[in-house]
């Protein structure tokens, strides 16, 4: 997960309602030339299934689970048979069950002391959310003091035009959710989003 996104540092976060509606999300992040997409976890049978589908339906994508906050989430993103995990919290029973299997867990952070934690825990990586109240000043003021920082991710709130000013305050990604589609037909500034990060050689 780390290793692409540093190729290209940019993520979609889906919430769809039915299998049908994820698919087209996902054919036009595909045609967008966008790499990485989590989807929102549901810890159903049902959910499984239409993960596990979507998985399957879309092997050029690196399909993730978002929003896991217990257990049951993280093992349904398991039988989904997706390819990492991304929490809005720090749980340091969530990132050893995730070592446990082998998989990629990234906690949510807010604060210096959860940043610190989540490194101290063996989190590979950190998701600074909500990014978009504290701006992305906050995470260069931290350098400092907590030198070297883990690779981030920034989410919550973020818009294809914050893009620039998060990179340029250090941030190694970006998360966009629901700012990505209107009704359903994908944003066009996701799409030249994309082409200035490959134009920056990022892809």
């Amino acid at each position: 997960m780390i290793s692409g996104l540093r190729r290209q540092p940019l993520l979609a976060v889906l919430r769809p309602q039915s299998l049908q509606q994820a698919r087209l999300q996902l054919q036009q992040l595909h045609q967008a030339g966008l790499c990485h997409a989590e989807l929102a976890v549901d810890p159903t049978p049902a959910w499984v299934a239409m993960a596990r589908e979507l998985v399957s339906n879309f092997p050029e994508l690196r399909l993730g689970a978002a929003s896991v906050r217990c257990s049951a989430g993280l093992e349904a993103a398991l039988q989904a048979g997706l390819g990492y995990v991304v929490s809005p919290i720090l749980d340091r029973a969530l990132l050893d069950q995730a070592a446990a299997a082998a998989i990629t867990l990234v906690p949510g952070v807010f604060s210096p002391t959860e940043i610190a934690a989540a490194v101290r825990w063996g989190a590979p990586a950190v998701k600074l959310y909500p990014a978009v109240s504290l701006g992305p000043g906050y995470w260069r003021s931290l350098a400092g003091p907590l030198r070297p920082l883990p690779f981030c991710i920034a989410a919550g709130g973020l818009a294809p035009g914050d893009a620039s000013a998060w990179y340029a305050a250090g941030v190694d990604a970006l998360a966009l959710g629901s700012c990505l589609f209107d009704g359903a037909q994908l944003d066009p500034a996701l799409s030249q989003l994309v082409v200035n990060l490959r134009s920056k050689c990022y892809s």
